[in-house]
């Protein structure tokens, strides 16, 4: 059975959007780009939650009164899940010995909660500091449309240093340069963007798309389209990049259909209209429509005879 792709997962694929993303931005500290939590608005960082304990005999899960941070604990178990990986990756790469004694997964794990809360970066969606650009929309009927137009959803990166008294440090912002609003400083990484090809190649090899004597307008088509909204891709809402291209190619792929088809019914009717055959496919389209209306009224006439 032949390897699978390493370009076609979700994990390399978050990889290389969230590199190309960290090109257009600013941070204090290099460091400050790995983000361990989002959360699609500010006050979303102090939101609390009711804790629960859980029964041992049958599973139930029993309030116990006592309130926690979810965008804490879940920041703790992510970046602690990415050390344990991290760890494990180095100690397998140095190791030299026999394969009974090679490193596992599970020696490297941490607790969560011997994490500093105050080393948590924490990723929030916000406008604040992109500029207003009146009149880009008619009527604008979403947040960003008031805004300039952007490449992908802005950010922000905050340590949070008293989550009680609703402290927060900023350490970092999308779609900046020198502390000045920039998009232009950035770009899409060369393995993203070698991602992308090889999507497209591969769904223009399904049995649905590859007969069509213009697949190569399609894949082009769907090459422009991934390059535009490629980073479109919210983290916030999946984890699963994957599906999102595959979905946009398949409506990229389905447009020049519809527009070809569109053009071939012209040239038919003006090849029609001057006495000429049109195409192979329209004459079958038509001998099958002839077919069927001989069929409805040999039916029609069987049940008139009854």
């Amino acid at each position: 059975m032949a390897a699978r792709n390493p370009y076609l997962n979700n994990k390399d694929l978050l990889k290389e959007i969230h590199n190309s993303k960290t090109s257009y931005s600013e941070f204090d500290k290099p460091e400050y780009h790995r983000f361990d939590a989002i959360a699609e608005t500010y006050d979303d960082l102090f939101l609390q939650a009711e804790d629960v304990d859980v029964d041992k005999d049958t599973g139930e899960e029993i309030p116990n009164g006592i309130m926690y941070y979810p965008i804490v604990r879940e920041a703790q178990k992510s970046k602690a899940a990415r050390i344990a990986a991290e760890t494990y990756a180095e100690s397998l790469a140095a190791y030299d010995g026999p394969v009974s004694g090679k490193p596992r997964l599970i020696d490297h794990k941490i607790d969560p909660t011997t994490l500093d809360e105050k080393e948590l970066i924490y990723r929030v969606t916000t406008y604040e500091h992109i500029p207003l650009e009146p009149g880009r929309k008619k009527n604008p009927r979403k947040e960003a449309e008031y805004y300039v137009k952007l490449n992908f959803i802005p950010f922000k990166h905050y340590h949070i240093t008293d989550i009680e008294k609703k402290k927060t440090v900023e350490i970092g912002r999308s779609h900046s340069e020198n502390g000045e609003f920039c998009q232009t400083h950035g770009a899409m990484t060369d393995a993203l963007a070698r991602m992308f090809m090889l999507l497209v190649e591969r769904y223009s090899q399904r049995a649905n798309w590859r007969g069509y004597t213009y697949v190569d307008e399609m894949k082009g088509q769907s090459l422009l389209q991934l390059s535009s909204m490629g980073l479109q891709f919210n983290e916030a809402r999946s984890a699963n990049p994957f599906a999102y291209f595959t979905q946009a190619l398949a409506h990229s792929f389905t447009r020049v259909l519809n527009i070809e088809k569109k053009n071939q019914n012209i040239r038919d009717e003006i090849l029609v209209s001057q006495g000429l055959s049109p195409s192979f496919s329209k004459q079958i389209e038509h001998e099958n429509k002839v077919r069927q209306m001989r069929e409805e009224a040999k039916a029609a006439a069987e049940n008139g005879n009854e």
